[in-house]
């Protein structure tokens, strides 16, 4: 469904409405229009339209949209309407506590597989997931169909991570380590640099 038209700001923006969508369904809401949403969200209702008409008409003149519709339609073209399987390696505390964050949050989205190259996290529980050593990374990548990795090493080992995900054919990476990665053009990276955020938000705090 997706097209190379389509702008990196429009499917980062799809998850936004997806959460709100599903919150508005929470609270019973059935219909809601896009001046509602932009209300809701401090965004410019003519900016979700366009967004969503990427992808077809899920709207009525007059009406809006039917909450729990766009909710399965977002889902599709995120591909969050089937299982997606997730590595992640790096087992200290923030890979250990985003597993266990992810046990409740979305139930298509899954951490399966964690793995780490220090002998003392191998063998390892976190969660329900034994701490399995970063040689199995390729094997279990087949027998799983772990589509995603999750980076949470140090720096300095994280390219060699990213190189090894790759290898093992994980198709996207998100990376919490502080330092560009170096990966096939085919391979999106999204990272979540916590110092990065916190010393950009600085600029703003009297």
């Amino acid at each position: 469904m997706k097209t190379p038209k389509i702008s990196e700001a429009v499917i980062r923006r799809l998850p936004v409405y997806l959460r709100y969508l599903q919150h508005l369904r929470d609270l019973n809401i059935t219909t809601v229009s896009s001046h509602e949403l932009g209300q809701n969200l401090d965004m410019n209702p003519a900016q979700i339209r366009k967004d969503l008409a990427y992808f077809g008409e899920f709207g009525r003149k007059g009406i809006g949209y039917d909450v729990q519709y766009l909710i399965e339609k977002i889902k599709q073209i995120l591909k969050l309407d089937r299982r997606l399987n997730v590595a992640l390696v790096g087992a200290g505390n923030l890979g250990t506590a985003l597993s266990n964050y992810n046990r409740y949050t979305n139930e298509k989205l899954k951490i399966v597989a964690i793995f780490d190259s220090f002998e003392e996290k191998i063998g390892t529980q976190v969660g329900t997931l034994e701490v399995l050593p970063i040689e199995l990374l390729p094997k279990m990548v087949k027998e799983l169909d772990i589509k995603m990795g999750i980076i949470t090493v140090p720096a300095t080992e994280a390219q060699k991570v990213a190189d090894q995900m790759v290898d093992a054919g994980i198709k996207g990476i998100l990376n919490f380590a502080p330092v560009i990665l170096k990966v096939p053009l085919d391979i999106p990276v999204r990272n979540a640099d916590v110092t990065t955020e916190l010393e950009s938000l600085a600029y703003y705090v009297d």
